[in-house]
């Protein structure tokens, strides 16, 4: 993505004991008692109504295996198969003046205007670049969210949903100016459909370790700071500081969308020593963030769901 800065265990083991030790003395003839055998420990489901942040991480990681997956690639074609069959009513949307591209769209009923939940797909044309963070977490995300959103159960009125994945982000020439090559997909989604939206979330830089997410100077205030109380409902607040702000707008894909008058937030955690570098693979990468990142999302979406 070009980064675009306009501006730049005791107690249990007791109680075991002490279970052992009662059925022992059940037993009761004083003959051998049969062995006792821990019961297995089996870890909950996570609650189908909420975020599962190990299953969108093995999501990101099933990504960054593939390898590369610039725009037009067979690699991100076939990638982007499997991720139209995990949003609700997927479908491909052509991406008009760049063949070969192609935006992902999913969408779940509701009042009108939507509000769109987005990220994009495409890694940057670079040698061995895998994009964990840099793409792969953003799409992760946004197939989590709406695994969980298709499920659950909305209140009466609450806005209709688009989830969409944004092909062609990365640009194709970075002599230029990032906008006149990048962001393709957005700019194509916005055009057609900027006047269905009362917001959009997009989701970026996600999943990097030690993540801290501000807000960018582009992005909404009023959405941005609706999005920081819920993460404090959500308990992931500390990813999600106060008081600060990049030093700059960033052009990203919510760029678009803003211009065309749609409230829009950036989820991107910048900046990033590993952006457009070998080194944005797993090793950059940590399931905490990517979980609180989707955490704070949902519930926001959950509060704008009631407003």
């Amino acid at each position: 993505m070009g980064r675009r800065l306009t501006l730049i265990a005791g107690l249990a083991a007791a109680l075991v004991v002490g279970a052992v030790v009662a059925v022992v003395a059940l037993a009761g003839d004083g003959g051998d008692a049969p062995s006792a055998k821990p019961a297995a420990t089996i870890a909950p489901d996570p609650p189908a109504d909420g975020f599962d942040g190990a299953r969108a991480f093995a999501e990101l990681r099933r990504q960054v295996e593939l390898g590369p997956r610039p725009a037009g690639s067979a690699a991100l074609r076939g990638l982007a198969v499997r991720l139209r069959r995990g949003l609700p009513h997927g479908r491909f949307e052509p991406v008009p003046g760049h063949p070969g591209l192609r935006n992902i769209v999913g969408r779940l009923p509701g009042t009108k205007p939507a509000v769109a939940i987005a990220a994009h797909y495409d890694t940057k044309r670079l040698p061995g670049f895998v994009g964990a963070n840099d793409g792969a977490g953003g799409t992760a995300a946004v197939l989590e969210l709406a695994r969980v959103l298709r499920h659950a159960d909305r209140p009466r009125g609450a806005p209709a949903l688009r989830f969409v994945l944004f092909d062609g982000e990365e640009a194709t020439d970075d002599t230029s100016a990032f906008e006149r090559t990048g962001i393709r997909g957005s700019k194509a989604y916005a055009r057609a459909h900027a006047d269905e939206l009362r917001a959009l979330i997009l989701l970026d830089f996600v999943a990097a370790k030690d993540m801290r997410m501000v807000r960018d100077a582009s992005s909404d205030p009023g959405l941005w700071r609706r999005l920081r109380s819920a993460a404090t409902a959500a308990g992931v607040e500390r990813f999600f500081p106060g008081g600060a702000t990049i030093g700059g707008a960033i052009t990203d894909d919510h760029t678009p969308f803003l211009r065309r008058g749609v409230r829009s937030i950036d989820l991107i955690a910048w900046p990033y020593d590993c952006w457009h570098q070998p080194c944005d693979d797993m090793t950059a990468v940590a399931e905490e963030s990517l979980d609180a990142s989707g955490e704070a999302v949902l519930e926001l979406v959950r509060r704008l769901d009631r407003t």
